[in-house]
């Protein structure tokens, strides 16, 4: 019998030049999302794997909440053997939307 393989599409990433403040902010408003991209500030780049963050939401959705913050160019992921792994893309994000991030990490 041959071995298994996986056959998951490559994850699209946005261009931020693409994202409107308003995607981003809409991207953030959510609090499982909000909640995925501070856990990644507090995280090495490349270390977390979808699966490793606490979050209230089966699989599908936490899928689905990983595909918004790709759509808002929060998030960039890349699979390593069968995990895949995600970064927060914190300074092209800054660049394209200079201390927003920083005021959804804070917290206030």
């Amino acid at each position: 019998m041959a071995p298994r393989t996986s056959h998951r599409a490559a994850p699209v990433h946005a261009r931020l030049d693409d994202v409107t403040v308003q995607e981003a902010l809409a991207a953030l408003a959510d609090p499982v999302r909000l909640r995925l991209v501070r856990e990644l500030a507090g995280s090495a780049d490349w270390s977390r794997a979808c699966g490793s963050f606490d979050v209230p939401v089966g699989k599908a959705a936490l899928s689905h909440h990983f595909a918004a913050l790709r759509a808002a160019g929060l998030v960039e992921q890349r699979d390593e053997g069968p995990r895949r792994v995600n970064r927060l893309r914190r300074e092209e994000f800054d660049a394209r939307f200079p201390g927003l991030l920083a005021l959804v990490l804070r917290g206030d």
